[in-house]
């Protein structure tokens, strides 16, 4: 077997492999072994008929297709791993027969579609928003009362309006150009207002309604909504309220912590409280920072993306939907069809959020590339004693049962910290209310 590679159209590359007539006429012979049983042919056992009587008796190329299927299966990954250096498949190769001629074996063609390099305007010396969270004395009485919910009761409400935060049991029937829409119209249903459950400025104008007052409110779905045939839409919905319901809360008390939470007193419980919305709010504002910072470099950057990485990135937010219906006990086939759509019209809405996500991985990649990030002496061992400490075992222990996926993982994770400390240092970070940038060092950090 011999092959030759050539850089093809929208970051492809073709593969042309030449088979010698022996490995043609060895794949044939594997193949009438693999699928002999499935032919009859009078005179003979189902099975048992020689090879050059099914040939004469279904045609000359009965073999042929489970012959190029070993033939695919015996080289084309072990080319693929041999010229891993070169590019990087992405998804299945389109195959064709390029010379069959008898007796001089036969040459398949392979266009793979491979990872695409990306041309990066700049990744130093912009101009990128930060974000910035701080936790408030009210948001922690907040989270304090939370846990009060488990122990709330559920009152009645007859003498005021709606407000957030109580749950309005409503009638409503939406209508969009002034036809009803799938899944726009329901009785009885129980929206807790000030959750954001429905589209914004839904349950706003369910507040302040009184019980069984009827009117009609006006809402636009997001531009960015699921059902690509309400976005953008303005529409309007007849709502009747029917009931309200308030939760009556429990005091928080140094024995209800006690009880509860496992604290002492309600000052050792906020300090938790506050301790936990410190933790999230500081990992909130870098994940929001990092995004904004690659977005900002992926705006200036360029790739010709192959379809099959747009295709794999939807299968993953497929997946990730999936995931999150089923916690809410929904599968995603119902919720499509409860969305009135087929499971390829709902595929093609993510088509939109998938590139930008896809650029975003390839600029990663590009600059990790680029810049050569290395681990530090005993950096990867440290993060993996830390693991260790905190399942009781010594490090020495615990890398004797590790599994080597998790060691790559770990490997990643401080490989791309080392990157955004690298793009922070080299970038002038602002936040969304300072009129200059909060600050610029152009000096770059040790890539070690």
């Amino acid at each position: 077997m011999k092959y030759t590679q050539a850089v093809g159209e929208k970051s492809t590359v073709k593969l042309t492999i030449t088979f010698t007539e022996e490995e043609w006429q060895d794949a044939l012979h594997k193949a009438f072994v693999k699928t002999r049983s499935r032919y009859t042919v009078p005179g003979f056992r189902k099975g048992k008929a020689p090879k050059g009587v099914i040939e004469n008796f279904y045609g000359k190329g009965a073999f042929f297709e489970e012959a190029f299927n070993t033939l695919y299966s015996e080289h084309y990954f072990a080319i693929i791993d041999k010229e891993k250096d070169n590019f990087t498949a992405v998804g299945e190769p389109t195959l064709n027969v390029e010379d069959m001629t008898e007796g001089k074996g036969v040459v398949l063609t392979a266009v793979v579609p491979v990872k695409p390099d990306v041309e990066i305007a700049a990744y130093t010396g912009l101009k990128i928003r930060k974000f910035e969270y701080n936790v408030t004395d009210a948001d922690v009485e907040k989270e304090a009362e939370k846990i009060l919910q488990s122990h709330a009761k559920d009152v009645e409400v007859t003498d005021r309006a709606a407000k957030s935060g109580d749950t309005a049991n409503i009638d409503f029937s939406g209508t969009v150009d002034g036809e009803k829409f799938a899944g726009g119209t329901a009785e009885g249903y129980d929206l807790v207002l000030g959750s954001g459950s429905f589209i914004p400025g839904f349950e706003d104008q369910v507040i302040g309604m009184n019980l069984g007052e009827e009117k009609n409110i006006t809402v636009k779905f997001p531009d960015d909504y699921q059902a690509d045939n309400l976005r953008g839409k303005d529409a309007v919905f007849a709502i009747k309220l029917n009931k309200l319901t308030a939760k009556e809360l429990p005091e928080l008390t140094d024995e209800y912590v006690k009880a509860n939470a496992g604290e002492a007193t309600v000052e050792d419980y906020k300090n938790k409280c506050r301790e936990r919305l410190v933790r999230n709010a500081e990992n909130r504002s870098r994940d929001e920072t990092e995004n904004s910072i690659i977005e900002t470099i992926a705006k200036g950057a360029k790739a010709d993306i192959p379809d099959a990485m747009i295709e794999a990135e939807i299968d993953r937010m497929m997946q990730e939907l999936s995931y999150r219906l089923m916690y809410q006990g929904i599968k995603l086939e119902e919720y499509v069809k409860y969305m009135g759509q087929t499971m390829e019209q709902f595929r093609a809405q993510f088509k939109e959020q998938a590139r930008p996500r896809v650029m975003s991985q390839l600029v990663i990649d590009k600059i990790m590339k680029t810049e050569n990030f290395a681990l530090a002496d005993g950096e990867l061992d440290a993060k993996i004693e830390e693991q260790a400490k905190s399942l009781g075992k010594t490090l020495e222990e615990y890398k004797k049962t590790i599994d080597p996926r998790q060691v790559e993982y770990i490997t990643n994770d401080i490989l791309i910290t080392k990157m955004f400390d690298f793009l922070k240092a080299n970038n002038e970070l602002y936040t969304e209310d300072e009129k200059k940038p909060a600050k610029k060092t152009g000096k770059k950090t040790d890539k070690e």
